[in-house]
């Protein structure tokens, strides 16, 4: 009788453990899902805009495009496949402070998804082709790379671009496989691209943010953030412009 009881106890244990481990499964899965679907539509948005900025380029008289980014039927939802321009009455520096939005440096206003559009990044050794979003909120983190500080893109001074490790290839996952030496590429709304140099790498606390004032001396900085693998810490990467 007792040995019935307790078979009856650990098929019970058994079968709620087995729940559980699918329950898990699945919430990863998604998880996966979702971040491989931004990513991919990430990816087309970059090779969107490189074309609109080559239309924009020969026509400058143009004051709205409306570009359709389409995943064809693979459209998630997580990322508004219209990219629009807007006329932009402002072209200075933005809000500096830590967290806030700067203005990005070509005078178009590119939204995505409700997000402005401050230009993009690549990083070929990563195959990162993403955009950067002068927003710092959770949607635009799982939309793009968002500006956390700094003057905005290709600007003097230290711009801190952050974006998420989802520990699966996409986004800033691989930033630990980059070294000193290897380039990064910061293309703005007017079409500028400028080549970035990494000179420094480390791992740092998550509250230190003290990297983000340093002096530049004038010229154009990067560094970029992300959490390590098992997000006890930043990794930290600084690039200036230039081979």
């Amino acid at each position: 009788m007792v040995n019935g009881k307790y078979s009856k106890v650990l098929s019970i244990a058994l079968a709620v453990g087995i729940i559980i481990i699918i329950g898990l499964l699945i919430f990863i899965g998604i998880d996966w899902f979702k971040a491989s679907k931004t990513v991919s539509s990430s990816g087309n948005f970059f090779e969107q805009f490189n074309n609109y900025i080559e239309n924009n380029n020969s026509e400058n008289n143009q004051n709205l495009i409306d570009t359709n980014i389409t995943n064809n039927s693979e459209n998630t939802g997580l990322i508004d496949t219209n990219i629009t321009q807007e006329e932009n009455s402002t072209t200075g520096g933005g809000n500096t402070s830590s967290g806030g939005n700067t203005s990005s440096g070509g005078g178009k206003n590119l939204t995505l998804n409700g997000l402005e559009v401050a230009g993009t990044i690549e990083i070929p050794k990563t195959k990162v082709k993403c955009a950067i979003l002068n927003d710092s909120s959770a949607r635009a983190l799982e939309t793009g790379i968002a500006i956390l500080y700094g003057p905005g893109v290709n600007k003097v001074g230290n711009t801190v671009l952050a974006g998420h490790n989802y520990r699966n290839g996409t986004f800033f996952s691989n930033n630990k496989k980059l070294a000193i030496g290897d380039k990064i590429y910061l293309t703005d709304t007017s079409g500028k691209k400028v080549t970035y140099t990494i000179y420094k790498k480390y791992q740092t606390d998550a509250n230190d943010f003290s990297y983000a004032t340093r002096d530049t001396n004038g010229l154009r900085e990067i560094s970029v953030s992300t959490c390590t693998d098992d997000s006890s810490a930043r990794l930290i990467l600084w690039a200036k412009e230039g081979n």
